[in-house]
């Protein structure tokens, strides 16, 4: 009866070692690739507590998060032939973790890889203006080149982009002048635009006044009372032009009414005829 008792505790023992050698846990982020004597199940394993059977199952867990990767720095030459150094980054994540286990050995690996030669290509593709200015369209297309291949991994490139652009010393002191010149150019419009608009507008004032010429008197009241606001112990009167204009014509009009009421000079009486000797 001992005996009997002691082999029941003993298989017992064994049933749950045999049990716990099975177990495996899933983490939330992982998800599980059996392999039963080297071919894969069809189906995955999910988050939690899972069996296998022991000895004969063995289990690939695969990570589902979002893997960010950078691309290390890519030297090339653009179509505009401009050699640049060009760095990137990479967000991909397992979508089909069978593919992911069974068609390639590492996908982070291999999409890194893919990753650097889809960057020099782009590189060659495009002009230097356009990996300074256009970066969206170059980021969709590089992450089109790279999802690409990465499609059949079962692995999905959520994003690429381009992190920093490096361009030689030389280049670089070139545009920093061409910035500048840039720059003096627009100044000079700038201000020779509003020197032409002040000019049209002193135009139509003059016109203005020359049909009002009671508004250079307001005018100058006006300047008056600015300059008398800055408390200066001397004011200086400007003489108006106007002032001189009425004097002018008041003369010219004094000495036209003066010749026509001045007496007519006397005609002198002719020479009598003188007398030839014969």
């Amino acid at each position: 009866m001992e005996g009997t008792v002691v082999a029941v505790v003993l298989v017992a023992v064994a049933v749950l070692l045999v049990l716990r050698s099975g177990m495996r846990v899933v983490n939330q982020v992982e998800r599980g690739v059996v392999f039963r004597m080297g071919k894969a199940l069809p189906t995955y394993r999910q988050p939690g507590v899972t069996f296998l059977i022991p000895f004969v199952d063995r289990m690939r867990k695969v990570n589902t998060q979002v893997v960010t990767m950078p691309v290390p720095t890519q030297e090339g030459i653009t179509k505009d032939n401009v050699s640049v150094k060009v760095d990137a980054v990479v967000y991909f994540r397992v979508t089909d973790p069978l593919r992911a286990a069974i068609e390639v050995q590492d996908y982070v690996f291999a999409v890194g890889q893919v990753a650097q030669s889809s960057l020099r290509s782009i590189i060659g593709k495009s002009d230097l203006d356009d990996l300074l200015s256009d970066r969206e369209r170059l980021h969709e297309g590089l992450a089109l080149m790279i999802d690409s291949p990465a499609a059949g991994w079962g692995v999905h490139i959520d994003r690429v982009e381009i992190k920093d652009v490096q361009l030689p010393e030389s280049l670089k002191r070139s545009m920093s002048r061409q910035a500048e010149a840039e720059r003096e150019r627009r100044a000079r419009v700038i201000t020779a635009d509003g020197e032409f608009q002040a000019a049209q507008q002193l135009a139509n004032a003059s016109r203005i006044m020359s049909d009002t010429p009671e508004a250079m008197q307001l005018r100058l009241l006006q300047t008056v009372v600015e300059v008398a606001a800055e408390k200066n112990s001397t004011l200086v009167m400007p003489f108006p032009v106007e002032l001189l204009r009425y004097f002018d014509k008041a003369a010219q009009h004094f000495g036209s009414g003066a010749a026509a009421t001045a007496p007519a000079a006397p005609v002198p009486a002719p020479a009598p005829p003188v007398e030839q000797q014969p």
